[in-house]
């Protein structure tokens, strides 16, 4: 690259070569008075390229002392604003530092459930005939719901009633007899069997015919009845739901990891959104089986009398479980809280110094975070001053005032 220097070279180089070739020419018309002046004036001007050169120099040193001089009247200036306390006071608000209680809970969302949620099958196959029952009825412990078709049993009831009347009718005979010494006792007594054996098959006849209803097992509301009539009712599926809400729980499934936390008897809080209501119940059955296909264990807890809420089947219950708990603790907002990459957690706190209200940098030891606020560990305590608003642009040594 070309300097500064080597142009300065090549210009003066070019100026003496001219002056030689021009010496010779007025050298050869021999004119030594114009050669002088010639000379002269090249001389003139190769003086005034070098002065200029020089000065530009000149001018380039000049020029980098009033900058350093620039430079330290900025900084000079910038440490006098610092330090002014008309220009960096910084308006804050602040809080004074107490120990209050801190809980920490564990939230899962569950559903709302009676007591008593039945689904309710007939106990023998069969078609059925006639659905006495509709969903919403409020029904009693052995209301009939609904009929299956039952004729067959009931002939054959029927033919043993009559067949009953025969044997009775000889058993009466015989023991008349036998009652008498009359006759032997083989015949009183088979007699006697055959009347037993049809009252026994009428009995258990009746029995059957009996199990052709579906009747309700508890007192509730029906909430679902899946069958119609003229379908097949088989044993084992449920033909009607009838749920009791006298007693209604929050059921949640709570995942695998917590299961050594919570246990019967812990304190619940439940949000109930679709009421807009919170409860304040404790665990009452934890168990102790986790589901193998997705990991968790089932939680119930159950809840006070409606006291005119209407608790509804699957509604939506939000369950705060209780598993941390000190009663006397400093907590403090998390946004109050910055993060220093080499030195960790700290907050501004408001000192006293000289007379002077200034900001200090606290480097604090925290715990664990519910509801916005996190448990303090070290660093803090109870009548310090925090600083909570105004916070963000301030530095350490800061001179600041207090909101109004």
């Amino acid at each position: 690259m070309e300097t500064f220097a080597d142009t300065k070279f090549l210009h003066l180089y070019f100026l003496y070569i001219c002056s030689l070739i021009l010496c010779v020419h007025l050298h050869q018309y021999n004119n030594p008075i114009f050669m002088k002046k010639t000379l002269f004036l090249l001389g003139i001007l190769i003086f005034a390229i070098a002065c200029s050169s020089s000065d530009k120099k000149a001018q380039l040193e000049k020029l980098k002392k009033e900058h350093d001089k620039i430079a330290g009247q900025i900084a000079s200036l910038e440490k006098e604003l610092k330090s002014s306390d008309d220009v960096k006071a910084a308006i804050v608000s602040i809080e004074t530092l107490t120990r209050n209680s801190f809980d920490h809970y564990i939230e899962v969302q569950g559903r709302i459930d009676g007591n008593e949620n039945i689904g309710v099958s007939p106990r023998t196959a069969g078609v059925v005939t006639k659905i006495i029952a509709h969903e919403g009825d409020f029904v009693q412990k052995g209301q009939v719901l609904a009929t299956l078709d039952a004729e067959v049993l009931r002939r054959n009831l029927t033919d043993l009633q009559s067949q009953l009347a025969f044997v009775t009718d000889l058993y009466e005979k015989q023991k008349a007899l036998w009652d008498q010494k009359i006759g032997s006792e083989v015949q009183y007594l088979t007699a006697k069997n055959n009347k037993e054996s049809v009252e026994n098959k009428i009995a258990a006849l009746k029995d059957q015919i009996s199990m052709t209803n579906i009747t309700a097992p508890i007192d509730g509301t029906i909430e679902d009845i899946p069958i119609k009539v003229g379908q097949l009712a088989t044993a084992g599926v449920p033909a009607f739901r009838i749920i009791n809400f006298a007693k209604a729980k929050a059921v949640a499934d709570v995942g695998e990891a917590y299961s050594s936390k919570i246990k019967t008897g812990d304190q619940v809080k439940i949000f109930l959104p679709d009421l807009n209501t919170e409860l304040q119940q404790n665990v009452t059955f934890a168990s102790k089986y986790i589901n193998p296909t997705n990991r968790t264990f089932i939680v119930e807890v159950e809840l006070s009398p409606a006291n005119g809420m209407v608790y509804r089947a699957n509604m939506i219950a939000v369950i705060r479980i209780k598993d941390y708990s000190n009663p006397s603790t400093i907590a403090i907002a998390q946004n109050y809280i910055q993060a220093s990459k080499d030195e960790g957690s700290y907050v501004f706190t408001s000192k006293n110094e000289n007379g002077k209200n200034v900001a200090k940098k606290t480097y604090i030891k925290t715990g664990i975070t519910y509801n916005g606020l996190t448990e303090i560990l070290g660093g803090l305590k109870e009548g310090d001053t925090l600083i909570t608003a105004g916070y963000k642009d301030l530095y350490e040594g800061q001179v600041i005032d207090y909101k109004k």
